[in-house]
């Protein structure tokens, strides 16, 4: 369009790209508005939840007291609201970061964050600021971290379902991670579908959400319990099962074999119904519950098998109905192994967990220390695994090693130890090259990567120099401490031009466990 030479025409134009802007800034007013309120109503739907799911663990444990079978589902409760409160605080504060971090940055929520009138919080001060999502939550990983913590969360709730039970409970939890429309819109990733150039006020209902994902998904593992426990309305079963109750399916020979036969559909005690149970062709007394105790002592190894049969008289009409059923049994030899659970390797400054299994031995029979070199502690966690955390890197023909102890069984496992390997410096997760000019000054310092590293461990940039060489200039030096970026670096980072080369030298990191730096070498930009 060409540029009018008229005065009085070149003002009208210039008023119709006023108006215009402002309209666009009046829709992106209500957009965010929109968020707003979207988020609002998660938060109450959130509150609405949780008192749902407060009531229901003390409910659970009453009703599983009725019968000791119960008590598994009653303790699996705990570790439900465990892992729902986990979840939830991981994501709060996520959100607190977010708005603090493009607000005041004092490390919490509070009226610095907000554009303030007549004392009332109304928009968020960084409510339209897209940096910080692009930088930290796409191209620092952290989305990336996020979507991999509700997945393993997805992962802990399904795991306090029944394993028969668990696949269908699994499609029923409501955290949800869409990792097809990034593909199809042709994203690099999940992340960046999500968090590359949104703003705050966009991101914060996101989390809102997953937060209501996650009780959704508590609820609804809850419920599984209760209805468990019998917490739900009783139901006129008219279709039977046998089923048998081993103390174990996994015997050593020589010791018995107990397991305790029952008509699952069993009517209580106040029934008159005639029941028979017959193993083998031998009938089994039957206690008051309805279950007969089965026990024999297997002289062979490899897997037994054994029919049982239950007869149900009706009291009424006098027919009889039998319900058959084939069990199978284990009977193996004592064993010992130990397996690292990650690698067969120690490393200083992380906790290294493994795990101890001897076969026919009850867990709190064995007995587990460190030996060898290395130093170091062992640790025994809540579910039966260890948790190894050692001292000094050892030589070679050297190693740290786990003794067990058992009744009836000893043995040890030899481990190298070594130091955390080397991180890579990176900027922008690249480690050089050509970068364009706004990228690099969108950058807020230098950070050690560990890639390939198993283990949840983070080693710290503690220095480095920044040389700035453009041309016909003699180079800028600045001498930074730590990894984010000082005044003095950010100053010289900022005077970043097409064709200037940056240098960031002798770069140094300490990683958990290190005596003293280390060296991470330089890297080498060209600005474009």
């Amino acid at each position: 369009m060409s540029i009018p030479k008229e005065p009085r025409q070149l003002m009208i134009n210039i008023m119709y790209l006023v108006l215009t802007a402002l309209l666009a800034l009046n829709v992106s007013a209500e957009i965010f508005n929109a968020f707003k309120i979207v988020d609002k109503g998660l938060e109450k739907s959130n509150e609405a939840l949780d008192s749902q799911n407060a009531a229901l663990p003390a409910s659970i444990k009453s009703s599983a007291k009725r019968d000791s079978k119960l008590q598994i589902y009653a303790d699996r409760t705990d570790t439900v609201v465990s892992i729902a409160e986990e979840a939830s605080a991981f994501l709060d504060d996520i959100i607190v970061t977010l708005i603090d971090d493009t607000g005041n940055k004092n490390g919490m929520i509070d009226d610095g964050d907000y554009v303030m009138k007549e004392g009332v919080r109304k928009d968020l001060i960084g409510k339209k600021n897209k940096d910080y999502a692009t930088r930290v939550l796409f191209y620092a990983g952290k989305g990336a971290e996020i979507k991999e913590f509700l997945e393993t969360t997805k992962d802990k709730f399904a795991s306090m379902v029944d394993a028969e039970e668990r696949d269908s409970i699994f499609s029923s939890l409501a955290i949800e991670i869409d990792d097809e429309t990034w593909r199809i819109k042709k994203k690099s990733s999940w992340s960046e579908m999500n968090f590359k150039q949104m703003p705050v006020q966009a991101i914060i209902p996101i989390f809102r959400k997953y937060i209501n994902d996650i009780k959704s998904s508590e609820a609804t593992v809850m419920n599984y319990l209760a209805s468990k426990v019998g917490l739900v309305d009783e139901v006129v079963m008219n279709q039977f099962n046998v089923t048998a109750s081993p103390k174990k399916s996994y015997i050593i020979k020589g010791d018995p074999y107990e397991a305790e036969i029952f008509l699952t559909a069993f009517a209580g005690e106040s029934s008159k119904t005639g029941i028979s149970i017959n193993v083998g062709g031998r009938n089994l007394p039957i206690n008051e519950d309805g279950k007969a105790l089965y026990k024999t002592t297997p002289a062979t190894l490899g897997e037994k098998k054994y029919n049982a049969t239950i007869s149900v008289t009706n009291p009424v009409t006098g027919e009889v109905k039998s319900y058959e059923n084939t069990f199978s049994y284990e009977v193996g030899e004592r064993s010992l192994t130990v397996s690292a659970s990650k690698m067969n390797v120690f490393y200083i400054g992380v906790p290294n967990p493994i795990e101890v299994a001897a076969a026919g031995v009850n867990s709190n029979d064995i007995k587990v220390s460190m030996g060898g070199s290395g130093g170091g502690t062992i640790n025994k966690n809540s579910d039966g695994t260890y948790t190894v955390n050692v001292l000094r890197p050892t030589k070679k023909g050297e190693f740290a090693k786990v003794n067990v102890n058992a009744p009836g069984l000893d043995g040890s496992r030899d481990f190298r130890v070594k130091r955390i390997p080397d991180p890579v410096a990176k900027l922008s997760g690249t480690r050089g090259g050509s970068m364009s000019n706004g990228e690099f000054k969108a950058q807020q310092g230098v950070f050690a990567i560990l890639e390939n590293f198993d283990f949840e461990a983070k080693c710290n940039v503690t220095g480095y120099r920044v040389v700035r060489s453009a041309r016909r200039k003699d180079p800028v030096v600045a001498v930074n401490g730590g990894g984010r970026y000082t005044a003095e670096s950010m100053r010289v980072i900022q005077q970043a031009t097409p064709g200037d080369r940056f240098y960031f030298e002798n770069i140094k990191c300490k990683c958990p466990g290190d005596p003293g730096p280390r060296d991470l070498g330089s890297m080498s930009f060209i600005i474009k």
